[in-house]
């Protein structure tokens, strides 16, 4: 069943099928001013169904209200060593000023439709660990030139 049909309990008539049968003598502006109506017509239905629509969503839908110390639950990804796109989240675990790149690991090409990504596997040491991630290779040479020597 396709939507139009589901949604209004009849099918949907194409232009050809807007004007009744037997008026087809009607030509020039008469027949423009009746497509006209027809697509105003459509439009109010569109529109009453997008109320709808809204009207039945929007009552399940409910604000938030919070206030100091309350507590909540904060879905927040682990994306240290992940790479989408060279690009690293807001969110990330490392910051550049308490760790110092020790040296390359690894070196991999990431091949995607149009352009090929490279990435270096950086060892970390920072004031209590070491860690391993994978970093864009163009960056790392701007920001650290020495490890590439």
């Amino acid at each position: 069943m396709v939507p139009f049909e589901a949604l209004y309990g009849k099918r949907c008539r194409s232009p050809i099928g807007w004007f009744e049968i037997g008026k087809a003598e009607l030509i020039g502006l008469d027949l423009m001013h009746q497509a006209m109506e027809k697509v105003k017509i459509i439009t109010e239905w569109l529109k009453t169904a997008q109320s709808h629509q809204k009207f039945y969503s929007d009552v399940r839908r409910r604000d938030l209200e919070l206030k100091e110390n309350d507590w909540v639950f904060l879905k927040v990804f682990h994306i240290k060593g992940i790479m989408w796109f060279g690009k690293k989240g807001k969110l990330s675990l490392r910051t550049d000023d308490e760790e110092i790149p020790v040296a390359i690991l690894d070196r991999q090409v990431r091949k995607l439709r149009n352009k090929k990504i490279t990435s270096v596997k950086v060892l970390w040491r920072s004031q209590q660990i070491e860690e391993a991630t994978w970093e864009a290779e163009e960056e790392m040479k701007k920001k650290y030139p020495n490890l590439f020597e």
